[in-house]
This record gives C-alpha cells, structure tokens and sequence, in this order.
C-alpha cells in the first residue's frame, strides 16, 4: 500500500473505541509488548497491544515469518491490515499484514492517547491545592518547584506511565491532581497526620517521571530512565530545590525536613519488589503509598473492566483477560446498572 493511500485512509480512520466485532480494519497504530510466540502445533506467532489516541487492543497474527517480526519494533508505529473478533469477552485485531511506519505529526495527533480533562484546569486545581500548605518552608519549597516553567510545562504534559495506568499526555497531571483531591479529603479523618508532609509527598512522589520518559512520539523511557528511574531521579531533584529554597528566601527548613519528604518519595511504590527503594516507615509516607496505589489500581480496574467506547459492546464472557498489574482477572457487570 502505498504511502497516499495510507494518508486517504487515515483521514477516515475509525478509532479504537469506536470499532464492532468482525470489522475490517487498515490503520497505523502505536505497538507496544510486542513478542513471537509459538502456537500448539508449534508455529511462530505475533502478539502485541495496539493503540490510538481512544484506547488499546490486543493483536494477534496466528502466522508470521521471523524476518517479518524482527523488523518489527517493540515499541512503536506500524500499519495493519485485520478484522476485529470477539474473544472472551474483548475485542482482538487479527492481524493479516502489518510492517513498520512513520507517522506524520496529523497521525501523531490521532496515535498519542490524551487526557480527556482540561489541563490548564487541573493545574490550577493542584496549584489551588498546594495554595493551603500552612508551613512557610512548604509553602517556599512549592513555589520553587512551581516556578520552575520548564519543569511544569513537562509535569503538565508527561504521562504517568509507559503503561499500566494514566498512560496518556497529561496523566501525571491528571494522577497527582486525583491523589491531592483524595488527600485534602482523607487528611482530616486522621488529625495526627501532618497535611502538608502528604500534600507535598504526593506532589512529588513522580515528578521525576518528566525525566524518565519521554513522549514526544510514543512512550518510552529516557537514557536516566533506564539507568536512575523515577523514584531516586525525584529524590534528586529535591535536594536541588531544597538548597534554592534556602538561597532565594534565607528560609532554613526544619531538620529532617528534606530527609522525611525524600523517604516519601523513595518509599511511595511500598515495597521493593515494586521499585520501592524503602520501605514507608513515617504515617505520611504510609498514606502517600496507598493512596498512590488505591488510583493507579482503581484506574487500571476500571479501565480494564468498563473501558469507555461510543457504542458499548456486549462481547460474551464476563471476564476481563488476567491484568498483570493486579494479578487477577476482572468481573466486568455492575449488577446495580441499568
């Protein structure tokens, strides 16, 4: 096919979510997981998730030469020519044909999956929210951070994962914004907890996140993603902005200050078998770590369960495929809905 035709095709696209079962499909599409495996009689296989700016199907090409998926890239764009099919419970795309692409920057705008929310909205929501902080070393330290334009325009824009959960432009945002709102709301239940050492842990839990990825194109992780990560990248960043905070306002933060909101920032995934470079060990490093798993799981339950779509499909099968994130397949009904 020929780069014009592709062009004609992609104008008219049909997204994602707004594909029926057994439909034929031929679009560009973002690939990601992609891996060969072997069928029962033996024979090699393409699996991989595709994905629009609307959402994400597995794709499965039940016969493929091994040239053919070597030139394949495990993250990144590629044409596919398929049909739709239901497959317990979930749409599949098998695919016919499929071979690598460039996308121009019109089906870029269609690829990059974006935030559905405002964001010049939902960053004034979280500057508002950081606007309550009582201590004058907070209030100091999170106006460091805010004015930093370069960082924020990229904490406005990054996503807050490759994959798994708020994976689109302005997910960072979006997640922090939603773990605030739930603090400023659980906080007072617990009067011994200290808000502004939650607020501000949870403000700074991923910024690091707009080092170790990028996307200007597709998601994928930095040269310090790979070798830092998020999490010590965060800590980092703390120490350096602690430091301006005492140089451009002569204010000397309390002691333990900085250690204590970098342990909220290294402990926040819980567990090291989860990236978690300590164990949560003060209450607010404990609430900020659940309250980050309680959205990231919710979404990833309800995205997978109750994906939105323009036209809801009923599939068959009342089970989502296993998600990984939270070992377990998913009951999609909601008995009370109509």
């Amino acid at each position: 096919m020929s780069m014009i035709a592709r062009g004609q095709n992609a104008q008219a696209r049909r997204y994602i979510n707004q594909l029926d079962p057994t439909e034929y499909v031929s679009a560009m599409f973002c690939i990601s997981n992609t891996q060969l495996g072997r069928t029962k009689n033996d024979k090699p296989f393409l699996k991989c998730l595709l994905r629009d700016k609307t959402g994400e199907m597995p794709g499965r090409m039940w016969s493929i030469e091994p040239e053919v998926f070597r030139r394949l890239p495990t993250e990144g764009f590629v044409w596919v020519e398929g049909e739709t099919q239901p497959y317990q419970g979930e749409l599949q795309l098998i695919i016919r044909s499929i071979e690598p692409a460039e996308p121009s920057e019109q089906e870029m705008r269609e690829l990059l999956p974006v935030t559905p929310h405002n964001i010049d909205e939902m960053f004034g929501e979280v500057k508002a929210l950081l606007g309550t902080l009582k201590h004058p070393a907070m209030v100091a330290l999170a106006n460091v951070y805010l004015e930093d334009q370069p960082l924020m325009a990229a904490f406005c824009k990054c996503p807050a994962a490759k994959s798994m959960h708020h994976a689109y432009i302005g997910g960072l945002l979006e997640h922090t914004l939603q773990l605030l709102r739930l603090a400023d709301r659980i906080c007072p239940l617990y009067p011994k907890i200290n808000r502004d050492l939650v607020l501000m842990g949870l403000f700074l839990h991923d910024l690091g996140k707009t080092r170790e990825l990028v996307y200007d194109r597709s998601f994928a992780y930095s040269d310090r993603g790979e070798l830092i990560g998020h999490i010590v990248e965060g800590a980092i960043m703390l120490q350096d902005r602690m430091k301006l905070v005492m140089q451009q306002t002569g204010i000397r933060p309390p002691k333990y200050l900085m250690t204590v909101l970098q342990h909220i920032v290294l402990s926040h995934h819980g567990t090291p078998e989860y990236g978690a470079a300590k164990v949560p060990a003060t209450p607010e490093a404990i609430l900020v770590a659940m309250l980050d798993n309680l959205d990231a799981k919710t979404f990833i339950a309800l995205a997978a369960a109750r994906p939105d779509r323009e036209n809801p499909l009923d599939l068959g099968g009342h089970f989502t495929e296993k998600q990984w994130a939270l070992d377990t397949k998913l009951f999609r009904p909601d008995p009370l809905a109509e």
